[in-house]
């Protein structure tokens, strides 16, 4: 590949990458256009915004454009073809030279060589590199880059971006984000160039999942796939690819959601992230409610957030993953359908019986306890209509109610089924502020008497000590809560979320609160 100055054309400037007053683009016109005079250039602008027609002028087609107006001419020298990629380097690094520039020609360009040779991370983000130069100077100059950072560069294929990497025997991570890379024209044979390499970084590059796939053989020991916002609207099955991977980023890709099954038997993948897809439910047919899946036999971390999942029972379907502990599932439409959002976390907490991480906090086994009970008591009345009886022998509580409620008899197990001062005689979804007769008592403080207030059930912990701290004057930092109840006598429960509600932890109407201070 030619490099050569701004304001010149290089004889393969067709298919190369330019940067014009800081747009990215693709050549793919050279020649000149009447009535004008001179030589132009087609650039399809990777910003569309930038372009102004789709490659016609004067009802001649010169070129033609993805995007209806992302094509534009302009003249040579406004291009900038750009320089190889260790040239890049010394202009990124020239401070380092300069700093030994008092000393001899022979020992600074040493010094120099030594600094950069000391490398681990390299930067080139959005700098004009399009090609790789000479292989000796780059074993030479970074011998020991183990991330590199390619985003935004001029490079135009992925047979450029091997030139480079094949000189690094320690490359692990690679970002490329940015790019338009033409496919490699033989994948295997570009395998060597990217061996080390565990984690890649393919955001914004306008790429489908065949492509990706297509690219896939280059990477053989590849750990971490991230492919946010790019034109992933249909997923295929690896067939033999990606066998290693163990996190894959596809957020914000309007994707066909049955087509994510087909990632289902990836081996090793337990960290997938489906945010702003699109996706209204994830459905897993090979087992009944309450069974487990054999798809994503590994998957621990799911990421749903700013979905289109409007129902409960797309979240019972979430359950019967047998490997799932982390969820991060917020801004869907189905939380709407509850008062609030801790309302939402609870129903949540209470479908997914492994969950231990619900949008990033820690599940306490308090939290977890808190969470189910509500969960019994809003659909207790539910369970009685529906065929369920507090007697084991005659409880037969109808196919759609365990199918909407798949753990509701595994909490009936675990609690007891509830009892009629226990039931909610509120709409599903919908928990009502209630007022409670709350007692609050200081162990260890004889002297203070026991103090008993009226509050709602939608009380943040923090407002209650901060009334606590009016009666007791004690500052609200220093106060450590929990609270027993007649219906589980002997057991102390703590209070450790200030940003809860009482709800959250299932007190009730005459039970006692604890206030300890040191």
């Amino acid at each position: 590949m030619s490099v050569v100055d701004t304001g010149e054309v290089p004889t393969d400037a067709l298919g190369r990458r330019v940067s014009c007053s800081g747009e990215r683009g693709t050549v793919w016109f050279v020649g000149t256009v009447p009535p004008t005079e001179g030589l132009w250039l087609g650039v399809e602008w990777d910003n569309p915004l930038r372009g102004k027609h789709n490659g016609t002028h004067e009802g001649v087609q010169y070129f033609k454009c993805t995007h209806p107006n992302g094509g534009s001419f302009i003249r040579p020298k406004k291009a900038s073809f750009g320089v190889h990629y260790v040239t890049a380097i010394r202009e990124l690094y020239a401070d380092l030279g300069r700093e030994v520039s008092a000393v001899d020609k022979d020992e600074t360009i040493s010094m120099f060589v030594k600094r950069l040779n000391s490398l681990q991370v390299v930067s080139l983000r959005m700098k004009e590199v399009c090609a790789s130069g000479s292989g000796d100077d780059i074993k030479t100059i970074t011998p020991h880059v183990r991330c590199l950072d390619l985003g935004g560069t001029l490079l135009g294929s992925w047979d450029d971006v091997a030139d480079i990497t094949q000189h690094m025997e320690r490359l692990q991570q690679l970002l490329l984000c940015y790019s338009r890379l033409r496919l490699p024209s033989d994948p295997l044979a570009r395998r060597h160039a990217f061996s080390g390499l565990k984690i890649l970084s393919l955001q914004n590059c306008a790429l489908t999942w065949p492509q990706i796939l297509q690219c896939a053989p280059m990477w053989p020991h590849l750990e971490e796939l991230y492919v946010k916002n790019n034109a992933i609207t249909q997923l295929q099955r690896p067939g033999g690819v990606l066998e290693s991977l163990k996190l894959l980023d596809l957020s914000c890709n309007q994707m066909a959601e049955d087509s994510v099954l087909s990632l289902s038997q990836l081996p090793r993948l337990n960290n997938l992230n489906l945010s702003k897809t699109g996706l209204s439910a994830l459905r897993f047919n090979d087992v009944p409610p309450g069974c487990k899946t054999s798809m994503f036999p590994v998957l621990k971390t799911l990421l749903l957030n700013h979905n289109k999942i409007s129902e409960w029972c797309a979240v019972n379907e979430l359950d019967k993953l047998q490997s799932l502990s982390e969820l991060s599932f917020r801004y869907n439409p189905v939380q709407s359908l509850v008062k609030n959002l801790q309302t939402a976390d609870m129903m949540l907490i209470s479908k997914l019986g492994q969950l231990s991480i619900l949008n990033k906090c820690q599940i306490t086994p308090p939290d977890r306890r808190s969470a189910e009970l509500v969960y019994l008591k809003i659909f207790g009345e539910a369970w009685l209509q529906a065929g369920g009886h507090r007697g084991p022998e005659q409880s037969r509580p109808s196919t759609q109610f365990t199918s909407e409620h798949p753990r509701y008899q595994s909490l009936i197990d675990k609690y007891g089924p509830p009892d009629d001062s226990e039931l909610k005689e509120e709409q599903p979804y919908a928990l009502r502020n209630q007022l409670m007769n709350i007692t609050f008592v200081c162990p260890g403080k004889a002297d203070q008497k026991p103090i008993v207030k009226k509050l709602p059930d939608s009380m943040l912990v923090q407002k209650v000590k901060g009334l606590l701290y009016r009666l007791l004057k004690v500052p609200g930092t220093q106060l450590q809560l929990s609270y027993t109840s007649a219906k589980i006598q002997g057991t102390e429960i703590v209070i450790d979320n200030d940003q809860k509600c009482l709800n959250f932890y299932s007190i009730e109407d005459g039970d006692t609160v604890l206030v300890r201070w040191a």
